[in-house]
Order: C-alpha cells, then sequence, then structure tokens
C-alpha cells in the first residue's frame, strides 16, 4: 500500500495523529529531501527508514518502490512541506503504484494553497490552481491573457525573489484586480496583503521582509472580460489543411477533420478546391 502523506508548512503542530501513526507504521518512507524530513521525523520520534524519491531520480526510484509494494511492504510518500504532487514531486509514484494495482491512500492535512484562498477573502465558488507560471515574460504575458473570461480565481505559488516582476506582468495584463498574497503560511511572521494588484505590489516592495518567503497569491478575475472572439477568415482554412495534409493526412481526412472542429463543410470544400488550384499553378522543380 502507499500513503500519500501531507506534513507542516511550518507549524509542527499542523501534524496530525494520522499522519505520525502511518509514518511509524509503514516499511518505509520515500522523502523528496531526507535531510529535511529526518528532522520531522526526530521531532516526532518516528524511526522508520527513509528513501529519496525527487524529481531528478522519481522514475527510476518509482519502479522500485513499486517492486517493494508488490513484495508486501508499505510505503509513505512525503514532500519537504505540504501535500505530496501538488506542485511538488509524487505524481510518477502514485501513477506507477495504482497502474500496478497497488492501493494508494491519502492521509491529507497542510497544502499552502488551501491556506492562502481560505485567507484571502476571495468569494468566488470556482478556483483554479496553475502552480508557479512561467519564468519568461512573454509566455508569462500570453498565460495570463489566456484566463480572460475562463478563469474565476487564479491560485499560483511564486518565490519571494521572482514575485514583484509576477506582480508587475500581472498588472499590465489585468489592471486594478483584487489581489491577495500570503508568505509565510502557519509560521511566526506569517502575512496575507490584500488590495489591488497595484496596491499589493507596492506594499511586498516597501517590506524590509519582502524577499524571505515563498508566495502564495490568489488573483480574482471574475469581473475580467472575455475577450471578443476573433472570426475565423477562410485564408487561414487553406493552412489547415496543408498543415494536416502536411502530417499525414489525405485530402479527404484532412478536410473530415477540419468539419469535426466545426467548420462549415461548404467553406472546407471552398477552400480544399482552392488549395488544389494553388498546389497545381505550383511550378515544378525538374526542368
Amino acid at each position: 500500500m502507499l500513503y500519500v502523506v501531507a506534513t507542516p508548512i511550518g507549524n509542527l503542530g499542523d501534524m496530525s495523529p494520522r499522519a505520525v501513526e502511518t509514518l511509524k507504521s509503514v516499511d518505509a518512507i520515500a522523502a523528496e529531501d531526507t535531510r529535511v524530513t529526518r528532522k520531522l521525523l526526530t521531532y516526532f520520534g518516528i524511526q522508520t527508514p527513509l528513501i529519496s524519491c525527487h524529481e531528478h531520480n522519481e522514475h527510476n526510484r518509482s519502479q522500485e518502490l513499486v517492486q517493494r509494494m508488490l513484495a508486501g511492504q508499505h510505503i509513505a510518500l512525503v514532500t519537504d512541506a505540504g501535500t505530496p504532487a501538488i506542485s511538488d514531486p509524487g505524481a510518477k509514484l502514485v501513477r506507477a503504484a495504482a497502474e500496478a494495482g497497488i492501493e494508494v491512500v491519502a492521509v491529507p492535512g497542510p497544502s499552502a494553497f488551501a491556506a492562502a484562498l481560505s485567507v484571502s477573502g476571495c468569494e468566488n465558488k470556482e478556483f483554479t490552481f496553475f502552480g508557479f507560471l512561467p519564468r519568461n515574460q512573454k509566455e508569462l504575458k500570453e498565460k495570463l491573457a489566456a484566463m480572460a473570461g475562463h478563469v474565476q480565481t487564479a491560485v499560483v505559488y511564486e518565490s519571494p525573489h521572482r514575485v514583484l516582476a509576477l506582480l508587475t506582468a500581472v498588472g499590465e495584463v489585468f489592471p486594478g484586480i483584487p489581489v491577495s498574497a500570503s508568505c509565510e503560511l502557519t509560521k511566526k511572521f506569517e502575512r496575507t496583503l490584500r488590495g489591488t494588484v497595484e496596491e499589493v505590489q507596492g506594499a511586498i516592495a516597501a517590506s524590509p521582509s519582502g524577499e524571505k518567503g515563498e508566495y502564495c497569491l490568489v488573483f480574482d478575475l471574475s469581473q475580467v472580460p472575455t475577450p471578443p472572439v476573433q472570426p475565423t477568415v477562410n485564408a487561414s482554412l487553406e493552412a489547415q489543411l496543408l498543415d494536416l495534409q502536411l502530417s499525414g493526412l489525405d485530402a479527404r481526412a484532412a478536410s473530415q477533420a477540419l468539419m469535426e472542429r466545426g467548420e462549415s463543410r461548404n467553406e472546407v470544400y471552398r477552400a480544399a478546391l482552392r488549395l488544389r488550384q494553388w498546389a497545381g499553378n505550383v511550378p515544378s522543380n525538374s526542368e
């Protein structure tokens, strides 16, 4: 059996009795960083053997751990803090265990994004968790723009060194939106800043402690208008037909694929005809 065990994100008092008992009872604990987890185990008097399972070795380690579980052992999976497999390693091991017919059990507990969302004051009933957004500014702004009209509430993680750059990009794409930014959650210097994106950015920039802890940010996008749908021009149909044919489909299959996407049968037929006429007018390379 595989137990997916959540551990504290800062305050050790958040460790559940069930989590402690589980970690004591299993045959081994797969940990993101054995040094970090060793401190946690020492605090709770847990002597279970540790084995590393992080993003660089998870694929191979998963196969080894699956074999141990198939042989009858029970394994617990933990990360450095919070719930495994959520913006942390673990999903590969969970998938491998499930595919091998091994029972996977959650031992729920602390999660940074759930904690940040609960204190954000955002009233929207729907939210989307994005983890860490792209670092590249162009990719970041494209990702943000794609949220407009489709995401009510966006929850993201960001490092203290990049949080101001993120808020700058958010302010350029969605000026004035409500934002909540939490850092050092459950720790002594926990704080949550709320206001417009510009106000929160200014507060972080002005704070002497603003560069110390990882942030979990909540963006209220409920009032962001849906961007207008650009009409499809017929000229693009020829390009789509050509792309599909270059990918290996014949002309009939390419046309069918476009119609299945919702394109008009007549428009696809005309585009295919124009494409054939164009191809017939292309001069041959041979003399």
